[in-house]
């Protein structure tokens, strides 16, 4: 059955491949990015898919959050998808941190997807679906950290877990579903040289995934294929 997807950083990447996923299932995509002018693989999308709509949401800039709600005005949102993400320096390591970088790693990573979750929840929890996806990663696992460094991203993720598993909990009671999802190291520009995971892999997969979880799954942290990771 066909549905409405909101997508952050839908221009490339894993929210690109999201996008297109979504769109050869026959869903509505409203695909969101810092610069949908310059973004070109959506407007070739859009040439192919009339149900494909292209907005304007840089994810730490509080009125882009307005302007988009502005646009979609009461639409029904049934799966959200907080993908927008960045890895930060390249140099992490102890000895190394750049503290005004890592405040903008944690307002894109950790405080995004919960802006995104409270401007557009009343679009969310009028579907049927009710799923918030935020897009996490093994590299905020506590538990899974045997390597070290890379303080910046480690703990953005680590704390959008925390936001995770809070919103579950909080909005348990309206019906919505809130996951933390690992991607895998996808081939990407971010996922760099070593890279496993093909991004149409991941996409299709992790659709896949979202569509067999059973109920109760909210407040989990999952692989893209489904496997439980600990926190």
């Amino acid at each position: 059955m066909s549905q409405t997807v909101l997508i952050t950083g839908a221009n490339r990447g894993i929210g690109l491949a999201l996008t297109h996923a979504c769109l050869r299932r026959d869903d509505q995509v409203i695909a969101c990015c810092r610069d949908p002018y310059h973004a070109r693989a959506l407007h070739q999308l859009s040439e192919i898919y009339p149900s494909l709509s292209i907005h304007q949401l840089d994810v730490s800039r509080g009125e882009d959050y307005l302007e988009l709600k502005h646009a979609i005005g009461d639409q029904v949102i049934d799966l959200l998808i907080a993908n927008a993400g960045v890895l930060g320096p390249q140099l992490q390591g102890f000895g190394q941190v750049d503290y005004h970088a890592w405040a903008e790693v944690f307002a894109i990573n950790s405080m995004a997807p919960l802006r995104l979750a409270e401007h557009f929840f009343d679009n969310l929890k009028d579907s049927e679906r009710r799923t918030l996806v935020c897009i996490s990663s093994i590299m905020g696992s506590i538990d899974l950290n045997q390597e070290g460094g890379s303080y910046l991203y480690r703990s953005s993720k680590a704390a959008l877990n925390a936001v995770v598993k809070s919103m579950a909990i909080d909005l348990a009671g309206d019906g919505v579903h809130v996951l933390a999802i690992h991607p895998g190291w996808v081939k990407t520009q971010m996922g760099g040289e070593g890279a496993v995971v093909e991004a149409d892999e991941c996409a299709v997969t992790l659709l896949e995934t979202l569509d067999r979880l059973p109920a109760g799954t909210s407040g989990q942290f999952l692989s893209y294929d489904g496997k439980p990771l600990t926190w």
